[in-house]
């Protein structure tokens, strides 16, 4: 029997990251050779400044320090790490005892900048940075293109890719696929509304496609980040064919992906990996429109799955929904094969198991 810690955020905000966290925990727990432990690190208040210390983050962050001797009690110390200094530092009492408790030390990371954030460092930082992600026994990224984050740290056969899943629920029937509507455009933005999402140049797009009498719907839903909040209602306002949801839950999720045909994002997130959200557009039938970025390209094939448009360009996003608005046999295509996909790759119960060989894999 094996015992495994579970360190990182955990739903409630919904994100990327902390939808892996609790699908790991779940089906981890479901595994007769498993005891799981958890350690939920989420911070409540959603805002766009990752890496920035406050007071509030940083006696959030004291706080879950005393839960720092969960390590001792398992085997596996697997933690969904932060990629700045602080979101490092946050887990050093955590990855400082494992190692010294010569624990199996697990770090995932589910984006692209631990490498550039430790490049970035200099001096005491970078040495401590440097000391605590050396403490890894393994590391786990999205896929091959982003190996190079753990490469300062740990040996090469030491870090692997482990592709990222869609819920079961989000797997519609053929039924399903086959009733989707594809006379006009149908589009879809699920996602956080972060400036470096391409929230700003998807709402000028759609202007566009207003002003040239383009036929659309268009349904958004996410957190909005404060620093944001004006602007985006502002331009939401002007837009008569697109309508704001707010955050949804998976139920919620699924009928808005059910109901579009196309889905965006014209994403620049610096820490950007491989956003589950391409994943799920994909099993409900979309047609995808994003940009070539972080490790977008691992999982999206341009004029496979759909089209790539420029990162911060909201006149290219335009030209492609006008083409693809003149072909709607284009977009059910892109659609169908990219449920097939989804079907084939991106299933939870692969994700575990390859998650578990990884586990297996580590140096004894």
């Amino acid at each position: 029997m094996k015992k495994l810690l579970i360190t990182g955020p955990f739903p409630l905000p919904i994100t990327g990251v902390s939808l892996g966290t609790q699908i790991v925990y779940d089906e981890f727990k479901k595994k007769d050779n498993y005891q799981v432990q958890m350690v939920n690190t989420s911070y409540s208040r959603f805002d766009e400044k990752i890496g920035k210390l406050s007071l509030h983050k940083a006696w959030f962050y004291l706080k879950l320090q005393i839960f720092f001797y969960k390590v001792f009690r398992n085997d596996i110390i697997y933690i969904t790490i932060g990629q700045t200094f602080y979101g490092v530092l946050k887990y050093a009492l955590y990855i400082l005892s494992a190692s010294v408790a010569n624990k199996q030390i697990v770090i995932h990371i589910h984006g692209n900048y631990l490498g550039k954030q430790y490049s970035e460092l200099t001096g005491i930082k970078k040495r401590l940075f440097h000391f605590i992600m050396s403490r890894t026994n393994q590391g786990i990224v999205s896929s091959d293109s982003l190996k190079d984050n753990f490469r300062p740290f740990i040996p090469e056969d030491q870090i692997f890719s482990l592709k990222n899943f869609t819920l079961d629920e989000l797997f519609v029937s053929d039924e399903v696929v086959h009733a989707k509507k594809y006379d006009r455009l149908h589009i879809t933005y699920l996602s956080n509304l972060m400036l470096e999402k391409g929230i700003f140049e998807l709402l000028e797009a759609l202007l566009s496609l207003e002003e040239e009498n383009v036929p659309y719907q268009a349904r958004i839903a996410g957190n909005i980040a404060p620093e944001n909040s004006d602007r985006v209602m502002q331009l939401l306002e002007r837009l008569e064919h697109t309508e704001y949801l707010g955050t949804v839950d998976v139920k919620e999720k699924t009928d808005l992906l059910t109901w579009s045909n196309i889905f965006i994002l014209p994403t620049f997130y610096t820490m950007e990996a491989q956003p589950f959200a391409i994943l799920e557009a994909m099993a409900t039938g979309n047609m995808i429109i994003t940009t070539p970025h972080a490790g977008i390209p691992d999982i999206f094939r341009d004029q496979i799955n759909g089209v790539y448009v420029e990162k911060q360009n909201a006149d290219s996003i335009t030209s492609q929904l006008k083409k693809v608005a003149a072909q709607p046999s284009m977009i059910r295509n892109y659609g169908l094969h990219n449920v097939k996909e989804a079907r084939e790759k991106y299933r939870i119960p692969q994700f575990a198991d390859n998650l578990e060989a990884i586990f297996n894999a580590a140096h004894s």
